[in-house]
């Protein structure tokens, strides 16, 4: 049975209504044959989109966006929700010491002046969204970190109180702000002095006010969702919330609908994006506990979903793979927000409309990326990534894709970043050293694989994946075709990837081809004598075995990208080739040895 469906950010199914357990090992299963499909026509933000939103940026600084922010009732929190979600003891040390470190990047306190912060975008996002409490809350008390926080919370009351304006009154950055200021309150609202405390309320309830304007103009997936439970959390935690409670949770039903596919995944592809969601409505979950109240049946709802397809991405050491940008999260971060969110399940194996498949027999674990990149109004760092895979042997890495082109910074300049998003930068096939997604000069995603098809099979020995895109067949006529066997105790992964021509196209010509497989950091590869193989060595883990069928094997530099930005060097191995006009095939297996 052939299903085609056209991916849209408009046409999300609803989330609501997850599945008990027993309905989800019934449903495990995938239609064959099944299409997802990318539009092709998706060039990011049109000219008369840029011009609205032009204006309406400048229509914060009208008095009458102005007016909307002012309120009527009596400033106080009602309540302070708890964050169960630790921060980063080094990055909160530092602040103690007097400076901000984000990626590889120090910001002296006593120096900045939020008016002029000339930092990256990922930079000043972290100080304008003020994360960076959770951060000091987990290494100071109240005592030892309030002083550090109201000086840094003056200076940005200092710059921003007054005029809404980008990116620090962004509605994701409002939201993320909003949500820190009220789990965090006794950090920035220590203070004896009257008149400061009085202004950071002011602040709170005008976020609330302000978000209340903008937070469907938001972008779908991520911010919007963000932008909407900070209203649904104001509702709560300020004075005269009953209607904006209404407001709220209406908006954040209709945002967590648009945020995510039906199996639970997030639009942007990203598992980076994915964590920030779950801990975004833990973090409004957690807002209903300290008020005692029961959270609407959607949120725990969507959370049900969020969660098993986060830990279908999840590598036997428990953190997140390299997709769409993100760097490899580690295990205690993941660990942290799935615990938070209260939901005990068990790795979802297929994700359908998200587009990832994961295969686990033994200690192995392969993650399969089977569906077009996302469109660019949706993830500013998508990736060509269609086809590639990862594998891991219990808590060792094998096989990665480098990651990391959304983690801009002093480890990952933009011209790096960019690389990072290319095809070979993922372990796939490349053919004429082309994306299988074009990137365009401007940094969003152009023509390229639009039509993924998806058959997956659960054997009495193993289970079977097959994937074929048609990113090749517009520029080069052929259409790439992976085949994946994993056997039932894990121990071997067998692969072809098949190139053929495409239907109604005139005849391709002989191309050059490769196969990467970026090598995790701590994998030493030995070539064989005959150029058809390697053995592969896990720092304190087996030893497992490459062989190709065809093709000329070498071994070249990579990198691979941490959850904080960092790159590690390490290797690829790579096997060179040629498509012929008839078609051509490559077969390979890893087989664990030792």
């Amino acid at each position: 049975m052939n299903d085609r469906r056209r991916l849209s950010p408009h046409s999300v199914p609803d989330p609501a209504g997850a599945k008990d357990f027993e309905a989800e090992k019934r449903d495990d299963g995938i239609e064959q044959g099944k299409r997802l499909i990318r539009l092709a026509d998706d060039k990011g933000l049109s000219l008369a989109q840029r011009i609205a939103n032009r204006f309406y940026l400048l229509s914060w600084k009208t008095p009458l966006h102005g007016r909307r922010l002012k309120g009527k009732y009596p400033l106080k929190l009602l309540a302070v929700p708890e964050d169960e979600i630790p921060g980063d003891a080094q990055t909160g040390q530092a602040i103690r010491a007097g400076y901000f470190l984000f990626r590889g990047m120090k910001q002296p306190v006593d120096t900045l002046d939020f008016g002029t912060l000339g930092l990256t975008p990922g930079f000043a996002d972290y100080l304008h969204g003020f994360r960076w409490l959770r951060d000091l809350s987990s290494v100071a008390t109240r005592e030892q970190g309030a002083p550090v926080a109201e000086s840094v919370m003056r200076k940005w009351l200092a710059a921003h109180a007054e005029v809404p304006d980008e990116p620090a009154w962004r509605a994701d950055n409002a939201g993320w702000r909003l949500l820190f200021w009220t789990a965090h309150a006794p950090l920035i609202l220590s203070s004896s002095d009257l008149v400061y405390r009085s202004l950071v309320l002011n602040c709170i309830a005008r976020t609330a006010r302000h978000l209340d304007q903008i937070a469907d103009k938001a972008p779908v997936g991520l911010p919007r969702l963000v932008a909407w439970g900070a209203i649904v959390a104001a509702s709560m935690l300020i004075p005269g919330g009953a209607a904006r409670k209404m407001f709220g949770e209406a908006g954040l039903k209709r945002a967590m609908e648009s945020a995510f596919h039906g199996d639970g995944g997030i639009v942007s592809r990203s598992p980076g994006d994915q964590l920030e969601a779950v801990m975004l409505l833990s973090m409004v979950a957690a807002v209903y506990d300290a008020r005692r109240e029961q959270a609407p049946a959607f949120l725990p709802d969507g959370l049900a979903r969020a969660v098993p397809a986060l830990l279908g991405l999840t590598h036997g050491d428990g953190g997140l793979g390299n997709w769409q940008g993100a760097g490899a999260i580690p295990p205690d971060r993941v660990q942290a927000v799935v615990q938070a969110s209260r939901v005990r399940t068990r790795p979802q194996r297929q994700a359908r409309e998200w587009g990832y498949q994961r295969l686990a027999a033994g200690g192995t674990v392969v993650q399969v990326d089977a569906a077009p990149p996302p469109v660019a109004r949706l993830a500013a760092a998508g990736c060509g990534s269609t086809g590639a895979i990862e594998i891991s042997d219990g808590p060792h890495r094998l096989i990665v894709n480098c990651g990391g082109a959304a983690l801009e910074g002093q480890w990952i300049p933009r011209d790096l970043a960019q690389g990072l998003r290319t095809t070979a930068a993922h372990s796939t096939l490349i053919l004429n050293d082309s994306n299988s997604t074009a990137l365009l000069p401007d940094g969003t995603l152009g023509k390229g694989v639009t039509e993924v098809e998806l058959n997956r099979q659960e054997l009495e020995n193993g289970s079977r994946v097959d994937i074929s895109h048609d990113g090749y067949v517009r520029r080069l006529g052929y259409v790439h075709r992976r085949l994946l066997l994993m056997s039932g105790d894990g121990k071997e992964i067998r692969g072809e990837d098949m190139l053929t021509p495409a239907e109604r196209r005139k005849k391709p010509g002989r191309l050059p081809l490769q196969l990467r497989f970026h090598l995790a950091p701590g994998v030493e590869p030995t070539t064989t004598a005959d150029g058809m193989g390697a053995l592969l060595r896990i720092d304190m883990g087996a030893l497992w075995q490459f062989r190709a069928s065809a093709g000329k094997l070498s071994v070249e530099e990579s990198l691979w990208v941490d959850g904080d930005g960092r790159p590690h060097g390490t290797q690829q191995l790579v096997l060179t080739g040629e498509a012929l006009p008839g078609g051509s095939s490559i077969g390979w297996l890893f087989k664990r040895v030792g």
